[in-house]
């Protein structure tokens, strides 16, 4: 599975005085089974919203054209001890757009009140959903035997898709991960823009789950 978090983007015209901005990611599964994990922060109470773009394409949050055709995404967001807050697996066609082959809604627009403190988002291909409510307990699908548990990128409708995916974490702020854990490769930007402001911010039913 690989990560390319070449794809940082800090939107400072409308950072909060907590100085949360946007942060955008692109990878590509090497399985189907695969599951990337995200760390980030909320400083305050805050609307914070996740936002795939892979499976239809689009323009993220940092302005890339993300192409279509990458897999049928789940998102999931878990809290510092690990607790499910959310998870969902398709959008609704007003808040994603639909695919130009498949025209399937089948991106995720997530957008949840958060308080003060650390989360994880997963993300991974349908129907691979976390086992419970505990981030610990892993996903149905992990595991060497269910490396090819759909037999490939393949969506609902028997489409083959491809192991892309692209991910944008809104209002939120980077989370201060440990030596030789990769970070987004703009972050040494986002120091700059802070020092400088010191000198001088489906067609099945779409399910969320909210314990």
């Amino acid at each position: 599975m690989k990560l390319a978090p070449i794809a940082f983007f800090l939107a400072m015209c409308t950072a909060s005085s907590a100085g949360a901005g946007n942060l955008s990611y692109t990878g590509q599964f090497d399985y189907d089974n695969d599951v990337q994990l995200i760390r980030f922060s909320v400083a305050e109470l805050s609307t914070v919203g996740l936002r795939s773009w892979s499976y239809a394409g689009g323009v993220n949050a940092a302005g890339q054209a993300i192409a279509r055709g990458g897999f049928d995404p789940i998102i999931a967001l878990f809290d510092a001890g690990g607790q499910l807050v959310a998870q969902q697996d398709d959008g609704e066609c007003r808040h994603v757009g639909a695919d130009a082959v498949t025209r399937q809604c089948w991106d995720v627009n997530l957008s949840l009140q958060l308080g003060p403190g650390s989360y994880t988002v997963s993300l991974q291909q349908y129907n691979n959903y976390s086992v419970s409510e505990n981030l610990a307990d892993g996903f149905y699908y992990q595991g060497e035997a269910y490396r090819n548990f759909r037999n490939g990128f393949v969506d609902e409708m028997d489409v083959r898709r491809n192991g892309s995916w692209a991910l944008d974490l809104l209002n939120v702020l980077p989370y201060a991960e440990p030596a030789g854990v990769p970070e987004p490769a703009s972050l040494g930007l986002f120091g700059l823009a802070l020092a400088g402001m010191t000198a001088v911010r489906r067609r099945r039913p779409s399910r969320i789950k909210h314990p």
